[in-house]
């Protein structure tokens, strides 16, 4: 870019191009499918805005990147290491607002939220099998991983369970992203006209800040940090 520092905007496309990849800004798609995009997008911000646990929107962009048609930023205020249930539920209600702003606007669902999807399995499954965070069955590890230690990556699973568990524990994960679903087409549906506001927006001017953002939908409810806290 010819220039003599690096700023902020700089810091953001190097974070955002490991995120989500290099921009695609010379990608041609229809108008139907821009639109598309845009309520995806809308959805998923509109979604974690609304819950308290989830991270704070930071951008929302219909600029494609790597194989996204756009993405939504969600930034936490402060860094963790202790990832709570209610935080880790608010994550996949989120990844679920694209789809389910498709269903509720479009009546279809479309193939842009097969990375969502992989996502929000993978978490659910890793909170019933290894979180002890499914009541149906228990605070327990199903399956003993091995590991490269010195790659951090899982090389097998060996299943100590039977399978009756197994079923189980496909049950339950059904069950959590299922009604995960239903949580974000209920929080679109309170905030339809949000909704069609954010996505309107984006497709004037393709990248909205927070501040825009929050400018058009304001946190409902006041942001927490995912942390739990002491009950009072």
């Amino acid at each position: 870019r010819n220039k003599k520092a690096i700023d902020q905007p700089e810091m953001e496309e190097a974070i955002e191009r490991v995120i989500a990849g290099p921009e695609r800004k010379s990608r041609l798609i229809s108008a139907e499918e821009k639109r598309i995009v845009a309520y995806h997008e809308a959805g998923h911000a509109v979604v974690m805005n609304s819950i308290p646990e989830a991270d704070p929107v930071h951008k929302v962009s219909i600029t494609a990147r790597g194989m996204a048609g756009g993405y939504t930023l969600a930034l936490p205020v402060e860094d963790r290491t202790l990832m709570g249930r209610k935080k880790l539920m608010g994550d996949i209600v989120g990844l679920l607002g694209g789809r389910a702003a498709e269903e509720i606007v479009f009546n279809d669902i479309t193939s842009g939220a097969s990375n969502d999807l992989e996502r929000v399995t993978k978490m659910a499954r890793t909170m019933v099998t290894r979180l002890g965070m499914s009541q149906e069955l228990g605070p327990m590890v199903y399956g003993q991983k091995e590991e490269l230690v010195f790659l951090g990556r899982e090389i097998s699973e060996q299943r100590d369970y039977s399978e009756d568990i197994a079923k189980k524990i496909d049950e339950e994960v059904r069950i959590l992203v299922n009604d995960a679903y239903e949580r974000a087409k209920s929080i679109l549906r309170q905030h339809r006209e949000k909704l069609d506001a954010v996505a309107h927006r984006l497709l004037e001017i393709e990248t909205m800040s927070r501040q825009e953002f929050e400018s058009i939908f304001p946190p409902p409810e006041p942001k927490k940090s995912g942390t739990p806290q002491v009950m009072g």
